[in-house]
């Protein structure tokens, strides 16, 4: 290694304002009276959940209509009503947080050779990325854009295979794969 790549840094001079965090204190605090003050008069809406419900608003790109909301995730079913999944396992390999818990079985169907027999997801360990839904290949997993996701215990926040094919049938109407 040469001297020529070694950069020595040293520490800044701060003043007794910058020491107090003082500048930032106030810039966070001009930010929530510059949101406060645009609700009071108007120009932010204000709704009451969950009396009144936010109309999901698509984002228009490029001619297409594209939601960037992930919410509560689906498994979905193949045209004969069977879970899509084939357990390959991509999903929760590819999934950051590890809140995918698959175990695979043998197939009874002759058009594969495995399917999922326990399919668990903690919702509340998930962080929502997307990559569980890029990651497969058949895509079976999906995120829907439903938000109102609730539970009293952590266990009930375990969504199973029964109960992410629940999710499928309620949600096939309004957001088709």
């Amino acid at each position: 290694m040469k001297d020529s790549d070694v950069i020595v840094l040293s520490e800044p001079n701060l003043s007794l304002a910058d020491q107090f965090y003082l500048p930032q204190v106030l810039n966070g605090l001009g930010t929530t009276m510059r949101h406060f003050f645009q609700t009071l008069v108007g120009r932010h809406r204000v709704i009451s959940y969950p009396e009144q419900r936010r109309e999901d608003i698509p984002v228009e790109e490029g001619g297409f209509e594209v939601r960037t909301y992930r919410g509560v995730h689906r498994l979905n079913k193949d045209e004969e009503g069977r879970v899509k999944c084939v357990a390959c396992f991509m999903c929760s390999t590819a999934c950051p947080a590890r809140c995918i818990h698959i175990e695979a079985g043998e197939a009874p169907w002759p058009d594969r050779e495995k399917y999922p027999v326990k399919f668990d997801i903690d919702e509340l360990r998930c962080i929502y990325c997307g990559m569980c839904e890029e990651a497969c290949p058949v895509d079976a997993i999906e995120l829907t854009h439903e938000y109102d996701l609730v539970g009293l215990t952590r266990q009930e926040m375990i969504f199973d295979k029964a109960k992410l094919l629940k999710i499928f049938d309620e949600t096939v109407e309004k957001e088709p794969m």
